[in-house]
């Protein structure tokens, strides 16, 4: 046993090192499982039954453990994926500056938090972990009965809570991004080393009008075309973001500001201790409307907050800023699939989309889809969650 465990570092160091050298093909196989894992959510399979000599296609639900089944895989690659985001910046660190991809603004403020802080990182790691576990274990968690279910769900919003918490004070009181971890930046092809020969580089070369410098081995790129000289100059151009300093590109929140990014981290755990408290009546609007106010509100006051407080008012923001701010504003949208407004609104018009869907060819195949994803979303809080 010890020896197995010596071993461990060596392997993943190999594991490290296959993951860059092939980063397109792992990325492609990636991209290909989670797009599977998104057209098929639980999907039941199908059993031919004989009718009075017709054939008839019956949907037979799939069992729990099934459901689970389906549920850890998908956890598993995005687990998988983040883990491979942390190899690949690893390797783009390495880079020589005039071969580093130029950094949007998110990653620029998560990767300075992540290299200042340890804790910081420690505590967004946790957080995407949970992100992207929390369904599975409800699922598990619904096996025991509703009252263990509820129990975990909160425990899990609650845990989230106090993380966001801790990064708010982490971050000097600055509003929190999501994801508060970098995101994969550049195409995984582009650190690949394809194998040439040199009459290869040296064709190339003649034919891209670039020069590939013999001592270090990096390439020159080619002048633009005359016609073309505007355009190469303004993508050479620095905005004012790009100057800034990376912990600068959030302005800092107080008072009404601090409020509201408080009410913000937790209005799930609200939500969530109220779904407990009336899991009996699904269709009170309660919950609810407890549930929406709350994160309407602290929008609203964050808004009046950058209004005062911020040069330019709302015109003022950074693109991060304004980024983040319509993030949360679509995610409001995510309250017509919540709580007392799906069971007794929107529950009705997908059904009957569905049921018009289900004999149609081609349609018929979207509405299975989205028939899977109503499974989820009649019995799973988290199938809904935003934050």
């Amino acid at each position: 046993m010890p020896d197995v465990l010596s071993l461990a570092p060596k392997w993943l160091n190999m594991y490290g090192e296959f993951i860059t050298k092939n980063a397109g093909a792992v990325s492609q196989i990636e991209t290909a499982l989670r797009s599977l894992t998104y057209i098929i959510p639980g999907r039941g399979h199908e059993n031919r039954a004989y009718d009075g000599g017709i054939v008839a296609d019956i949907r037979v639900p799939l069992r729990p453990l099934s459901r689970i089944g389906t549920c850890l895989r998908v956890s598993g690659v995005q687990l998988l994926s983040m883990y491979h985001d942390s190899l690949l910046a690893r390797t783009i660190s390495q880079l020589p500056g005039i071969q580093k991809p130029h950094p949007t603004p998110h990653n620029r403020y998560t990767r300075f938090w992540t290299r200042k802080s340890f804790i910081y990182k420690r505590i967004a790691l946790i957080l995407q972990t949970i992100k992207y576990t929390e369904l599975l274990w409800e699922m598990a968690a619904k096996r025991r009965g509703e009252r263990v279910r509820w129990r975990v769900v909160v425990a899990l919003e609650a845990v989230k809570a106090v993380c966001r918490l801790i990064l708010l004070r982490l971050t000097n009181s600055r509003p929190l991004l999501t994801p508060p971890l970098p995101e994969r930046e550049i195409d995984p092809t582009m650190l690949e080393e394809p194998v040439r020969d040199e009459s290869e580089e040296s064709s190339q070369s003649e034919q891209d009008g670039s020069w590939t410098m013999p001592r270090t081995g990096l390439t020159l790129p080619t002048l633009p075309n005359s016609s073309d000289i505007s355009s190469y100059l303004l993508s050479k151009v620095l905005t004012a973001d790009d100057i800034k300093p990376a912990k600068a590109l959030l302005h800092r929140v107080q008072g009404q500001g601090q409020l509201a990014e408080c009410l913000y981290i937790i209005r799930p755990l609200v939500f969530a201790l109220a779904m407990q408290r009336w899991s009996g009546d699904e269709k009170s609007w309660r919950p609810w409307l407890l549930g929406l106010s709350i994160e309407y509100g602290a929008r609203q006051l964050t808004k009046n907050d950058f209004q005062e407080r911020v040069a330019g008012g709302l015109r003022g923001l950074t693109n991060l800023e304004r980024e983040e701010m319509q993030k949360r504003g679509w995610a409001l949208g995510w309250w017509a699939m919540r709580g007392a407004f799906y069971e007794n609104i929107t529950k009705s018009w997908v059904s009957g989309f569905t049921d018009k869907m289900r004999d149609k060819p081609l349609l018929g195949l979207v509405g299975g889809v989205i028939e899977d994803y109503q499974y989820l979303w009649d019995n799973y809080y988290f199938s809904t969650a935003t934050l």
